[in-house]
């Protein structure tokens, strides 16, 4: 899609995939990114079909078109999306019937429908649950309009999707989202590598390092990390926009849950998305009512054990805020663990590949030089990559993957590792693939289907989001007396 044009986006798929709602996930997704978006209910078939269009547009704020008079679906979706290309709308979302190839009624209405609208893009809803059984179905799609993407929803039953992709295959078409949940934000872009990854019970890091690109001004991460990298300090000023747009994104718990695994309690709670973002929301109060001095570091908070200056500053924060002086505390103790991690990837980002594979050389001829790095790492990183003599051998050669190499340079950098589509097998601790499952032939299956391949890491990253993910809980923690 480009922008500064009206881009018609027609859905179609099968009774019960979950089109209307993905509809929603879409038209969200879209909406968060700045787009102009607006949504046209051409469904006359199934009974309350505007309603929930209604409903959903209404919650996301986003203009809707419909009719409870006009019978003709052709005719409603023909007037929707000329008002809303009048209006100069960015995305229309164009809402059809649900149907199956034994309803030939209903895919002639559908092939009218396009001929009316002229969609730059007709998305194929796929229900994962379905399996390979959706094959014929989609086939039946195929010879009817010009799918050119697909969604596959529903992945989070107990289905993960694997026996899908065969259906996907005979639409010719790329899978360009993942819907898995029932909350708008149950929605997220589709990687082969990273769909592979959760086939197979790795994490997601890919897909959180995408939502948090989108949502951060690349300009600025950069000139923070360059700044960083010239011996600047991550203040808490710099902590603040971090947090307010981590805020933004929503979703925190499914978030998080995509992120390696070590994520501290205090910051993604069992309680899920509501209560982690509450927690953040605790934190950018506390920062409110610091003073400028305070937030861009010209007064030492962190002094508050030795300076009966800062301890007074903090009692007042605590205050201003309806805090206790502990939670302020926990608050400059995760501002100083988010500052390392910066530091960390401001070195990381700042050695061209070739100094990194000089580094990678260095270490696998030099177990001391290892074992330094390793004095180094969050010990809770080195035991999730299967503890310190894992980490020893897969750097000197003794693990399959270049890209797990990759992973643990960064993880003992303290940077945000490679995604790839590479192997893991030589790691203790990892699973296994199942049995009779190749991955490079999984993967070689996706880039055939024009899944794409592997990602990268993410270059100029955001800082705290390392390979140990966030800052773990203090050890201790000393109240005011």
């Amino acid at each position: 899609m480009r922008r500064g044009r009206s881009n018609v986006i027609l859905f179609v798929g099968l009774q019960g995939a979950g089109k209307t709602t993905t509809i929603a996930k879409f038209a969200s997704y879209y909406s968060k990114r700045s787009w102009k978006v607006s949504m046209v209910c051409a469904d006359t078939f199934r009974a309350g079909a505007l309603d929930q269009l209604k409903q959903n547009a209404t919650k996301l704020r986003i203009p809707f078109y419909g009719s409870y008079t006009e019978a003709d679906p052709v005719a409603i979706a023909q007037e929707g999306v000329d008002q809303f290309r009048k209006d100069k709308y960015e995305v229309i979302i164009v809402d059809t019937s649900g149907r199956h190839k034994q309803s030939e009624g209903l895919l002639d209405e559908m092939q009218e429908i396009a001929q009316a609208v002229q969609p730059d893009n007709t998305v194929f809803v796929m229900d994962a649950t379905q399996g390979q059984a959706v094959y014929d179905q989609a086939m039946g799609f195929r010879e009817a309009v010009d799918v050119g993407a697909v969604v596959v929803t529903k992945l989070d039953g107990h289905a993960k999707g694997g026996g899908a992709l065969s259906a996907v295959a005979a639409t010719q078409s790329p899978i360009i989202f993942l819907g898995s949940g029932e909350h708008f934000d149950d929605f997220e872009t589709f990687n082969a590598s990273s769909f592979v990854n959760k086939l197979l019970g790795y994490s997601d890091m890919r897909g959180v390092m995408e939502d948090l690109q989108t949502f951060h001004d690349p300009k600025k991460q950069g000139e923070l990390l360059e700044r960083v990298q010239k011996g600047g300090d991550f203040t808490l000023r710099d902590l603040y926009s971090q947090f307010t747009n981590m805020i933004s994104m929503g979703g925190m718990g499914k978030m998080m849950g995509n992120m390696m695994p070590g994520i501290p309690e205090y910051l993604v709670p069992k309680d899920g998305n509501d209560e982690a973002t509450l927690r953040l929301k605790r934190f950018c109060i506390m920062m409110d009512s610091m003073t400028a001095a305070e937030l861009d570091g010209k007064v030492n908070l962190q002094a508050y054990k030795k300076d009966p200056n800062a301890a007074s500053r903090i009692k007042r924060i605590a205050r201003g805020s309806g805090s206790t002086p502990l939670e302020v505390q926990l608050l400059l103790q995760t501002h100083m663990q988010f500052s390392s991690m910066t530091k960390n990837m401001s070195k990381m980002g700042s050695m061209d590949k070739g100094k990194q594979a000089q580094l990678q050389q260095q270490m696998r001829k030099n177990p001391s030089l290892i074992n330094q790095r390793l004095n180094q790492m969050d010990p809770q990183v080195l035991q999730q990559m299967g503890g310190r003599d894992a980490v020893m051998k897969l750097l000197q050669g003794g693990a399959n993957g270049a890209e797990a190499q990759q992973a643990a340079m960064a993880a003992m950098m303290g940077g945000a590792g490679g995604g790839g589509g590479g192997g893991m097998g030589g790691m203790p601790g990892m699973p296994q693939l199942p049995p009779g499952m190749d991955m490079q032939k999984m993967m070689q299956m996706a880039q055939q289907m024009g899944l794409g391949g592997g990602g990268g890491g993410f270059p100029g990253g955001f800082p705290g989001a390392g390979a140990g993910g966030f800052p773990g809980m203090p050890p201790n923690m000393d109240s005011f007396r």
